[in-house]
């Protein structure tokens, strides 16, 4: 634990809160807490902080471009990436079910653990240690930003509902790979015939990347 402390630079005066933060739902029990609270709490946390830190980066900004970059500094997937970053998922605390299927490698199992560790930060030293936590492990992802960061099967979605197409649909192709670490194969299939497939570590994932190849497809006047 002082190792990964380390790495998220808050030294825990309330240990517990830490343990507590990293336990999976499948190691609870009557006496041990999950990190299922703390999510929640973590979740709003990080969305103030982002709140803050995009209206001083970009103070002409109107509220249709900052909520979503908003959205794609918060979503899981960027949770993810920076749990991944601090090495989280091999400090986690999972029962044997999900250890052998992968859970320490799982996006959303990822993004909601880091989630409940900015909420222990929070409890533990308050608002603006958590704060400077989460600005110093999300760095430069916050000035980097895409300006338009909607999430791409958004915006897909909204460009096919303006030419009155039925929404986008995505259907599995295929899934290679073991049981505990599975990639998805998505199509992404427009009204006009227009087809995309991507493939990724979770359909969720595999369904973006379709999208977002449609997308620069469209802005190339390809479609």
């Amino acid at each position: 634990m002082t190792e990964f402390s380390e790495r998220i630079g808050h030294e825990f005066t309330d240990g517990d809160l830490l343990r507590r933060a990293l336990t999976h739902s499948s190691m609870a029990t009557a006496n041990r807490e999950d990190n299922q609270r703390l999510e929640f709490l973590g979740d709003r946390v990080l969305g103030l902080v982002m709140s803050e830190a995009l209206l001083a980066a970009d103070r002409d900004a109107a509220e249709g471009l900052l909520a979503p970059r908003f959205n794609a500094l918060v979503r899981k997937e960027a949770c993810a990436e920076v749990a991944r970053q601090i090495e989280l998922g091999a400090v986690l605390k999972l029962g044997r079910s999900e250890m052998l299927s992968g859970g320490r490698r799982k996006e959303a199992l990822l993004g909601d653990a880091m989630e409940a560790v900015i909420a222990a930060v929070y409890l533990d030293g308050g608002f603006e240690v958590a704060k400077a936590m989460i600005l110093r492990l999300w760095g430069d992802r916050i000035k980097n930003v895409d300006s338009d960061a909607r999430d791409p099967k958004t915006a897909l979605q909204e460009w096919a509902q303006a030419r009155k197409f039925s929404p986008p649909r995505y259907v599995e192709v295929g899934r290679t790979g073991p049981d505990h670490a599975p990639e998805f194969t998505i199509a992404a299939e427009l009204d006009n015939g227009s087809r995309q497939v991507a493939t990724a570590r979770s359909k969720r994932l595999a369904e973006q990347a379709a999208a977002k190849v449609l997308l620069a497809r469209i802005e190339a006047g390809e479609i």
